[in-house]
């Protein structure tokens, strides 16, 4: 099927577009109008170089890592305590934004405790794979839980790093399938011997980390650990992996996959139909599989990274199916395309960086999304990439949009999880009424203007408007995320107290005399919308505002109560009605779908 690709994006919805996908933000106006002001033919390169070289380029490609991990702040089953892994989140940012190679990214979680002479970074990196559900019910069976803990590490290295349902094997072999059980379990061998156990204790004795620990004092944070934002001298704990030194446990084929049914015994190896695990070149342990997985000749572990990048700008895998590479996953739509973008990232150093500048500057991804019947009628998921991506953005980043673009957003880089506003109730409906996440105790101050990343994460009640926009509930390893429209992401978009706050807050900003109604009412919406109004656009809302500012003034509408939205200080305000009439019309720009869609 062929089509004729579109023209490229205008400079305004380009910008916004790529500002969005490198840094989880759109652009501030002063950098709308030098790029819109740089005529020379490198002014889009040069942007991108900016953006890549920003500390929210680290906190936004973190994101996505961050499902595949499953990251959380809490241990999830029924009691659902705090945990503190959020130096390893902070870990990640700095990776991403340092440019670790990928190889050497992978190999880290994989293996960091194992590489010669490791030091704190290193085997903090290995917390990846003990961002797992953790129970803290009494009377349970430890080995069974060790087990549950070790089949989600084999699942997260499948779906996550192979993009294969390795797990598919758990249970027993498969007429047609290419991986057998003693396939699954010889993968599963190498994390059998780490030192972790699966139960510690109740949540009458819990503690904010699993054994084994890494601790992190006061001068690790001056010095090699210096990206994790801790501002008192206490020693953190970090969850991380570690092998057992006085005796090896055996691993056997289990009967059905049930953790007291063990049958065969087999030892460490990777699957061979993916590629020969040759034990003259990988040893038996984390660190053999770590060189195994990034192989150059490993055919999987560049192309699953490079299709989840993919998906990431443009909203669908080069493979549909981003975890399933296998026979029964989807075909490459463009598979000299994705062998190509696979080997140029191994022979050019695994550059993360390199690879999403050399996406983001291509003519498909600067392609303008406008679509016409046609394309529509006959490729509605633009597989055949004849117009750029258009697609909602992330749930965090809804909250990013919203926070930065009312001037409320505090940009630290990492730290403890904060509390935001949340509807009351939720947590204290589902839990054990144990532990000290039984309650919801929400954040203050600046805290409640961090960035969406970094809200708290409770297992059991994620929270609700980022699951209303499809979030991942970081139960388990997720490539691809859900995109549904439905009228509760409308509903929350203008009730939401953050929303209403934001609107309040940039209101106050805009309404001070020195610009006329019209006036304000284009600077928000270039604001937030990334660019200027059409005549039209700015028709109906000024007409919107006078009938608001009408009912306010003529008291049908309560405009001292409206502007009360949130706890972020009010400004003095002249003309409260004036104040309440151009929120109104802030939060309906806030409700527009394209404020939160990349076009």
């Amino acid at each position: 099927m062929l089509f004729r690709s579109n023209e490229e994006a205008d400079k305004e919805r380009l910008l916004k577009r790529v500002t969005l996908d490198l840094t989880g933000l759109v652009p501030t106006v002063q950098e709308m109008d030098d790029f819109l002001q740089d005529g020379s033919p490198k002014a889009y390169e040069k942007a991108v170089d900016r953006l890549l070289a920003s500390k929210q380029y680290g906190e936004r490609m973190a994101l996505q890592w961050l499902d595949v991990a499953r990251y959380a702040d809490s241990y999830g089953y029924q009691d659902d305590n705090i945990r503190t892994q959020w130096p390893w989140r902070d870990w990640v940012i700095h990776a991403f934004n340092k440019n670790i190679p990928y190889n050497e990214f992978l190999t880290w979680q994989i293996a960091g405790d194992m590489l010669p002479n490791a030091n704190k970074e290193q085997i903090l990196a290995t917390g990846f794979f003990r961002n797992h559900k953790y129970t803290e019910e009494g009377g349970v069976i430890e080995e069974e839980y060790r087990i549950e803990y070790l089949v989600d590490k084999t699942k997260t290295i499948g779906k996550g790093l192979l993009g294969l349902t390795i797990e598919c094997a758990q249970c027993h072999d498969h007429k047609y399938d290419p991986i057998s059980q003693k396939d699954y379990y010889e993968m599963l061998a190498f994390f059998n011997n780490t030192r972790e156990i699966g139960y510690e204790g109740d949540v009458s004795i819990s503690k904010p980390a699993k054994n084994p620990i890494l601790e992190i004092n006061a001068d690790d944070r001056k010095n090699l650990l210096n990206f994790i934002n801790q501002s008192d001298t206490n020693t953190l704990t970090v969850s991380v992996l570690g092998e057992l030194k006085d005796s090896v446990r055996k691993t056997f084929i289990l009967g059905r996959g049930v953790y007291n049914k063990p049958t065969q015994e087999v030892v460490a190896s990777a699957v061979n139909a993916i590629l020969p695990f040759d034990t003259t070149k990988f040893t038996r342990n984390r660190l053999g599989l770590a060189k195994w997985m990034t192989d150059p000749r490993n055919p999987l572990t560049s192309r699953v990274y490079v299709n989840q990048l993919w998906q990431e700008f443009f909203g669908r895998g080069l493979v549909k199916t981003t975890g399933d590479f296998g026979m029964q996953g989807e075909l490459p739509s463009h598979p000299e395309l994705l062998d190509w973008l696979a080997v140029d990232f191994m022979e050019h150093g695994w550059d993360i960086k390199r690879l999403v500048k050399k996406i983001v500057l291509s003519a498909t991804y600067r392609q303008s999304a406008k679509v016409d019947e046609e394309k529509l009628k006959k490729d509605p998921e633009n597989v055949y990439l004849a117009r750029g991506p258009r697609f909602r953005v992330k749930a965090e980043i809804v909250r990013d949009v919203v926070l930065s673009t009312s001037g409320l957003l505090v940009n630290t880089i990492g730290g403890p999880s904060v509390k935001p506003y949340q509807p009351k109730g939720l947590w204290e409906s589902a839990t054990s009424g144990r532990g000290v996440l039984a309650m919801y105790k929400q954040d203050h101050g600046d805290a409640l203007y961090r960035r969406g990343m970094y809200t708290f994460i409770k297992l059991t009640v994620p929270p609700p408007s980022m699951i209303l926009f499809d979030a991942s509930n970081r139960d388990q390893c997720e490539v691809k995320r859900s995109k549904t429209n439905t009228p509760l992401q409308a509903l929350m978009m203008m009730n939401d107290p953050l929303v209403l706050e934001a609107s309040r807050v940039l209101s106050e900003k805009l309404a001070d005399g020195k610009l006329a109604v019209a006036d304000q009412i284009n600077a928000a919406f270039r604001r937030i919308v990334c660019r200027k109004p059409t005549e039209k656009e700015s028709q109906v809302l000024q007409s919107y505002y006078m009938d608001q500012w009408q009912q306010f003034k003529g008291g049908r509408l309560n405009a001292k109560n409206t502007i009360t939205a949130g706890e972020h200080p009010s400004a003095e305000k002249k003309d409260i009605n004036q104040v309440a009439a151009l929120m109104k019309v802030i939060n309906a720009i806030y409700n527009l779908e394209e404020t939160i869609t990349k076009t």
